[in-house]
């Protein structure tokens, strides 16, 4: 059989199953989303300040980038999980949330003091940051490789990998809540961090998992 000939096979396999994988997607995103938000309730919970912090510009804009992360991973993820299914548009829209983080960082830079950058990049969080969000993204992690294996992606690394970065800018959107640290520089560090340690264990569990 032809590769195109398989792909195609795949397709109609994956089409013809008892649920459509786009509802499958759409229900796994609420499951993991509410596991998301049980863990970070049982975790952290929201800052104190949560009600002053909101009106704050640096506070909102942890959000722009986590939401911006998680829409463009789950696009890209759900063409992933289809067989010839053009990935090249939904792969372009992930530049979205580091273009957005970048320009933060660069005006934080203009606008802070270079001797404050050292003490905004560290923060005051960093070690639960890098513990809290791939602790609360596992759940949702385990969720979107399990819809992965639903589907038949033809390259399950690569899947693996996006599924980490959805539920690493899921879990990074609640703990955004919890944190104190709003700096951009702080959230491009540290955020980018436990973000890429649910990518790296999607990898592997795309690699152990999905493969098919």
């Amino acid at each position: 059989m032809r590769t195109d000939d398989l792909i195609k096979a795949l397709d109609a396999d994956a089409r013809s199953t008892a649920m459509p994988l786009g509802s499958a997607w759409w229900i796994g995103a609420v499951a993991a989303t509410l596991i998301a938000a049980v863990m970070f309730w049982l975790a952290v919970g929201p800052r104190t300040d949560i009600a002053t912090a909101m009106y704050t510009t640096r506070f909102v804009a942890k959000f722009v980038f986590t939401i911006a992360l998680a829409i463009s991973a789950f696009a890209l993820i759900r063409a992933l999980s289809t067989p010839g299914a053009a990935t090249g548009r939904a792969a372009a829209w992930m530049v979205a949330a580091p273009l957005l983080v970048a320009v933060a960082v660069g005006l934080e830079l203009f606008s802070v003091p270079a001797a404050d950058w050292g003490r905004r990049l560290v923060g005051s969080n960093m070690l639960i940051c890098l513990s809290f969000i791939p602790l609360i993204g596992i759940g949702p992690l385990a969720v979107f490789l399990a819809v992965l294996r639903y589907g038949a992606p033809t390259r399950p690394v690569l899947a693996g990998a996006v599924a980490g970065l959805l539920a690493g800018g899921l879990a990074a959107t609640f703990y955004a809540a919890h944190c104190f640290d709003d700096s951009p520089l702080f959230v491009a560090t540290w955020y980018t961090i436990a973000i890429a340690i649910l990518a790296a264990l999607g990898a592997l569990g795309g690699r152990l998992f999905v493969r098919w």
